[in-house]
């Protein structure tokens, strides 16, 4: 095992776009990099876990139980479905306010922690492709050589550590979009590529094989 080799794989995953990622661009958006980072404690409590049942060898009992990664499968596209239908539907964005004159400005309201929190771990945890990673890919990366729990947290931590390095690039280039947003029909267009997105995530979630 060598973490050092290991980090730049982990960070190349953890950056590849997908659900909680595009979270991360949406929190950075709304409530700026230093929140979505906070946020980012979801994602990696849920990644946690995922960890964790690898570590002990039920990950692969998970991805090779059909009705299992199903229903992981369709309680994560449902949820994704919800929240793009609720961005879709809204004339609102979190963190912006339409003034005087239809221009959009940054609303001062205070950032609900908490919730942002809550959405990435919901995102991470219904993620079938999470059982993928660390049931199938991340167990080769073991040496059986060495002690299996003490390469399981090293690595883990790495991998989790690449997570926030992904939530800082998705959340800077996030907070840069929001610098085009001015107009209440900005924000429209905004939800509404929010909300596709996210539908369009939970329906390629559908077409996840095992």
């Amino acid at each position: 095992m060598d973490a050092l080799l290991f980090a730049p794989v982990a960070v190349a995953i953890a950056l590849t776009p997908g659900p909680n990622n595009f979270c991360g661009l949406n929190n950075g958006i709304r409530a700026g990099v230093g929140a979505a980072l906070v946020a980012t404690l979801g994602r990696v409590a849920a990644f946690a876990i995922f960890l964790t049942v690898s570590a002990v060898g039920l990950g692969a009992m998970l991805l090779a139980s059909e009705t299992a990664f199903s229903v992981v499968k369709w309680v994560g596209a449902l949820y994704l479905f919800w929240l793009g239908w609720r961005a879709w539907r809204s004339r609102e964005f979190s963190g912006l306010e339409v003034v005087e004159g239809g221009d959009v400005k940054a609303s001062g309201a205070p950032v609900k922690l908490r919730a942002l929190i809550t959405q990435e771990f919901l995102l991470g945890i219904t993620n079938p492709k999470a059982i993928i990673l660390f049931a199938a890919i991340f167990p080769q990366f073991i040496d059986p050589a060495q002690p299996a729990v003490r390469q399981f947290v090293v690595l883990g931590a790495v991998y989790l550590a690449a997570e926030f390095v992904s939530t800082a690039v998705y959340a800077a280039g996030g907070r840069q979009i929001r610098r085009f947003i001015r107009t209440s029909r900005g924000v429209v267009r905004l939800n509404k590529a929010t909300g596709g997105f996210f539908m369009g995530a939970g329906g390629l979630l559908l077409a996840t094989n095992r």
